[in-house]
């Protein structure tokens, strides 16, 4: 779990702004697009472009079923090429938490917190908005990441 040196501009508090910027955009599978249209990973990679002005990697086209097609880790596995890897109890503010849907499937949901108990996501169904982690989402918990203080 590398971590990098801290730079003033991207602080949790700053992270969290820019998160919420994307409040409201409405749900697309596979866009990243704020105030147009999203997914939990065109969320995460826009606060990141937005952090670091450039996009961590080219996401491939992927279907809704592409983990499960794949028997592949991909989403997490991105996340550890792009992100700084925590304990998921050590995660805070600003972090990123990763969510399976149920035991033994595929990493397949992305999230930032916003405030204690607090997240920002984009689900289909509904714009990008802020919940709370119920016992629900926690229990799906499978990682959580810090975005790099220095790029």
């Amino acid at each position: 779990m590398q971590q990098r040196h801290l730079q003033p501009t991207i602080s949790p508090a700053h992270i969290v702004t820019l998160a919420r910027t994307w409040l409201g955009t409405p749900y697309h599978h596979q866009a990243s697009a704020k105030g147009i249209g999203t997914d939990c990973l065109g969320l995460v990679r826009g606060v990141y472009r937005d952090l670091y002005g450039h996009e961590a990697e080219q996401a491939p086209a992927y279907s809704r079923d592409w983990a499960e097609a794949a028997r592949s880790e991909t989403l997490l596995d991105a996340a550890r090429r792009h992100l700084d890897e925590l304990v998921i109890t050590e995660a805070t503010t600003g972090d990123v938490l990763a969510f399976r849907w149920r035991t033994g499937m595929m990493v397949k949901h992305l999230g930032i917190i916003v405030a204690p108990g607090r997240m920002l996501h984009a689900f289909e169904g509904s714009p990008a908005l802020e919940i709370t982690l119920t016992p629900w989402w926690q229990r799906h918990v499978a990682a959580a990441f810090r975005f790099p203080r220095s790029q």
